[in-house]
Parts: C-alpha cells; sequence; structure tokens
C-alpha cells in the first residue's frame, strides 16, 4: 500500500473513517463496488479493545481488504496495545485520530486536540511503530482555533515523519474547538487545499493524501493533480461516499485505470440480500444494513419510493432480506455508475 512507489499518476482513494457510520456493514457494501479502495473503521478509542469487547469493536468480512482500523487516543502506551490489538486481528494499517473535533475527544484530549502537541503524537506513532509491521497513518486538521496552519500542520508532519509515519491524511479545514459544533467543523470552516499541496511540496517523498468538501472519484483526482508541482499520494471521500454511494462504481476506473466490469445492481441486490441474511441468522435486524444503503439510487426515477422502502419498511420488527429486493425493484431502470 504505501511502500509502492509514489508515481505522479498514481492515487490512493479511501473511504473516510465516520463515527455512527463506517461500521462493518457499511464496508461490506463499499467493497461491493470498489475491489480498491482503502476502506477505515469508525474511530475506535485505544481504552475500548484494552478493556471493552474487542470482536464487536474490530470484526470485519475478509472481503473488506484493504481496510484499516482508525484508533483515538493520546496515550502511546495505550495507543501501542490497542494498535497491537488491531494489526494481530488482521488490519492492514493503523491510523490515528488527529482531527475529530467532538466533545468527546476534547474531554479526552485526543482527536483535533493533538494539533497542539506535535511531538506527543509523534511519541503516540512512535509508540505503534514499535509494535506492529502494518503501517502507522495521521489523519489530522490543518489546525485548530486559532493556530496558523502554516506552522501547525507542518509541525505535525514534521514530528511523525521524524518517527517513521508511513502516511498523512489531511482533512483540508481547521477545527473550530471552540464556538462551532462537530457538524458545523465539517462545512463552516473554509476549505485550503493550497496548504495540502504546500505540504507535499515540503514532504515530496512522503505519502500526502487529502480530504474534505470532494464530490465524486473525478474531482478528487483534479484537486490532486491540480498543483503545478507534485501530485498528492490520496484522495480520501467522506460524506459524498455516505450519502451518495454509486461514486463508488467509478472508482476502480476512475483512480486506478481498472476497467474490468464493476458488479450490476442486481447482482449488488442479489449480494446485499444474501449477506443481510446471515445477519439476520446471528440476530442481527435488516436496518443495521439498509441504512448504508439509502442513498445509493440518487436522482434516479424511484429513489423516493426505495428509500421509504429502505428505511420505514426495514425498520419493522418482521423485516427481512426481501426489503432489498423490494426496494431495489422500486427503481424503475437502475444506471450503473451513474450518479447526480
Amino acid at each position: 500500500m504505501y511502500d509502492q512507489p509514489l508515481l505522479k499518476d498514481k492515487l490512493i482513494y479511501a473511504v473516510a473513517p465516520c463515527m455512527d457510520w463506517t461500521d462493518r456493514h457499511c464496508r461490506y457494501f463499499h467493497r461491493l463496488m470498489s475491489k480498491r479502495a482503502l476502506l477505515y473503521t469508525e474511530m475506535v478509542v485505544a481504552d475500548a479493545l484494552i478493556f471493552g469487547d474487542i470482536e464487536r469493536h474490530l470484526a470485519f468480512s475478509d472481503c473488506e481488504h484493504p481496510v484499516a482500523l482508525q484508533l483515538g487516543g493520546s496515550d502511546p502506551e495505550k495507543l501501542a496495545k490497542a494498535a497491537k490489538i488491531g494489526a494481530d486481528w488482521g488490519y492492514d494499517e493503523i491510523n490515528l485520530n488527529v482531527g475529530c473535533p467532538s466533545d468527546r475527544v476534547q474531554s479526552g484530549t485526543f482527536g483535533a486536540c493533538l494539533m497542539e502537541h506535535p511531538e506527543l503524537v509523534a511519541d503516540c506513532v512512535d509508540a505503534m511503530k514499535q509494535v506492529v509491521d502494518v503501517p502507522v497513518t495521521v489523519k489530522c486538521r490543518i489546525g485548530v482555533d486559532d493556530q496558523d496552519p502554516e506552522q501547525a500542520l507542518s509541525a505535525v508532519a514534521h514530528s511523525v515523519f521524524a518517527k517513521g509515519c508511513d502516511a498523512i491524511w489531511v482533512h483540508a479545514r481547521k477545527a473550530w474547538l471552540q464556538g462551532l459544533s462537530p457538524k458545523q467543523n465539517r462545512d463552516v470552516p473554509p476549505l485550503d487545499y493550497d496548504r495540502v499541496h504546500k505540504l507535499k511540496a515540503e514532504f515530496p517523498d512522503q505519502f500526502i493524501g487529502i480530504n474534505g468538501g470532494l464530490h465524486s472519484p473525478q474531482e478528487a483526482a483534479n484537486v490532486a493533480r491540480s498543483s503545478d508541482a507534485l501530485s498528492l499520494s490520496g484522495v480520501m471521500l467522506g460524506r459524498a461516499s455516505y450519502q451518495n454511494p454509486s461514486i463508488m462504481l467509478d472508482v476502480d476506473r476512475i483512480i486506478y485505470g481498472d476497467d474490468a466490469p464493476t458488479l450490476s445492481f442486481e447482482e449488488i441486490c442479489a449480494k446485499m440480500m444474501d449477506y443481510t441474511a446471515a445477519h439476520l441468522k446471528a440476530g442481527g435486524r435488516v436496518n443495521h444494513i439498509t441504512r448504508h444503503m439509502i442513498g445509493l439510487f440518487q436522482g434516479q426515477v424511484g429513489a423516493r419510493r426505495y428509500r421509504q422502502i429502505m428505511s420505514v419498511d426495514a425498520s419493522k420488527p418482521d423485516a427481512d432480506e426481501k426489503v432489498i429486493e423490494n426496494a431495489f425493484a422500486a427503481i424503475a431502470s437502475p444506471v450503473d455508475g451513474i450518479a447526480s
């Protein structure tokens, strides 16, 4: 993954970690549409793995590879223990969250708060690198509150790369820990793609990926290559991948140059029905899965009825996998790979 040559015309495409969204069901669904995209877990707090139910947090399907575990925390020793657990479970990467602005992470002094403590971030990366053989990466902001992004982002990068960090994924906005809600922090602070390109120029031989405000694989590729100098190394899409998941059907072709046929919507429907039947047999509920599929047919005839079935009908106590079949049947003529 990150040890491959960083060629100008090659990118890694990742689906951003998102709390309450990128669970194993979401990742299974996304993997059906892209064989190559790098998938991330929700953030898992280190303590939850050390003291909690490991299987509940870490269980995943083999088909999800490549899949990365994102950890939250600021104690190097605990993060090392959690990283070792994740690597032993088979995750392909361990990522440290240095960008989440929620009240929960602020009270624990991790997430975006760590932008103010670059040496501590470096110590965390170093501790994890000492105990795992998979890549250890960081996802951060360009700064927090009144920090100067020119100084704050470089300070984090210098510190972690000195400890062998394999990649930095940058959400190209500040996080305002005072005055903005987590939701507002995803939209209100202005995007600064130029700052991420400057970081790549500062570290031309390191992996620098970009996140924030990207809506499609093609737009992401254009932003990554918009500089006259070096192309960025990776692109990461979050809300676009969750809210309009059909864009995933274009990832392998646009980002990786892979023209192999993607699954048809009929094939996706059949596989998700089988997956849901197995989940029901294990004691799960249909809406654990269908909530991740609601945005699949944006802009297509029948999409409103599809969403209604996937949300309302799937929540009924007697719902089974046939809900998915009924929802897909509401779409008159599914257009593969086209989203509006």
